[in-house]
């Protein structure tokens, strides 16, 4: 079980990620007015889709989902979809929007840690997916790699797609440059911030502005998944961000955020890993 230490940092999170909720569901960054009335739109950039392949009658479990537009757009492409978060917000705005669209898509209210007790024990996964900004706010990735392996199928995949942990070296209120700020290598504490304002909107302040999050290496990340039993099948490195991680980027026509172009390709920005559960 999580530590209380754990539980008392999440409450923290938790109260500023359904402050989020209220705030991004009004913002231009997920679009969601957007979102719901184009049956076709797909709220991730395409390599996502590329690399994880057709999704057409497969059971996916996506860890994380906020409120749960990346699991809908993983429904729109075939996939039989359960999403899950800790925000009660994020999940009570997941299941109005499945419900306004008539999808079929199942939202649990969990921590990633809880959700063996959470979720039907024997219900197993052909695809675990978790994407952007997900595992800094966990502590422990062995044990959270060993729930990936629990609920995926024997053959099943693994896929992750976060920001690359050396970008979160550099002072993130530079107006140029890369100026080191924060370690690499890391203890057990967490850091701690205050942010007046979201990704999701800036244009809104926050109540709960504070929040405890968890670097981890790249080496970390990989040594987890690998120590749970699943087998590595690829690991990507991208020059561009899903949001703007330092003050200088700018966002290109992809919605995707660039470093200016005499930075652009010098350091990753964002990572991507594909494992799988060996068959038995």
């Amino acid at each position: 079980m999580p530590s209380e230490e754990y539980r008392k940092y999440s409450l923290i999170n938790k109260a500023n990620w359904n402050n989020r909720v209220t705030i991004h569901a009004k913002g231009e960054f997920y679009d969601l007015e957007g979102f719901k009335k184009d049956p076709d739109r797909i709220s991730f950039v395409s390599h996502e889709h590329e690399e994880i392949g057709d999704v057409k009658d497969k059971t996916l479990l996506h860890l994380q989902c906020h409120f749960g537009l990346d699991t809908i757009s993983w429904a729109r492409l075939g996939a039989i979809a359960t999403g899950m978060d800790f925000s009660a917000n994020g999940i009570k705005l997941a299941k109005a929007i499945n419900d306004e669209l008539g999808m079929n898509v199942k939202f649990i209210e969990s921590d990633v840690y809880d959700l063996p007790e959470n979720l039907q024990a024997e219900e197993e996964f052909d695809i675990v997916f978790t994407s952007c900004g997900t595992i800094c706010w966990l502590p422990d990735l062995k044990r959270w790699s060993g729930i990936i392996a629990y609920f995926l199928k024997p053959g099943g995949l693994f896929y992750i797609k976060d920001s690359h942990p050396f970008s979160f070296v550099f002072d993130d209120e530079a107006k140029e440059g890369f100026k080191v700020k924060y370690p690499y290598f890391h203890g057990s504490d967490p850091l701690s911030f205050d942010h007046e304002s979201t990704y999701g909107n800036e244009s809104e302040k926050l109540d709960h502005s504070t929040t405890f999050s968890w670097d981890h290496t790249l080496s970390e990340i990989v040594n987890s998944l690998i120590n749970a039993g699943l087998v590595i099948e690829s690991l990507n490195e991208f020059p561009y961000g899903f949001h703007k991680y330092l003050p200088f980027m700018k966002k290109g026509s992809d919605g995707e955020w660039l470093l200016p172009k005499e930075l652009h390709g010098t350091i990753p920005l964002t990572f991507t890993i594909m494992a799988r559960k060996p068959l038995k």
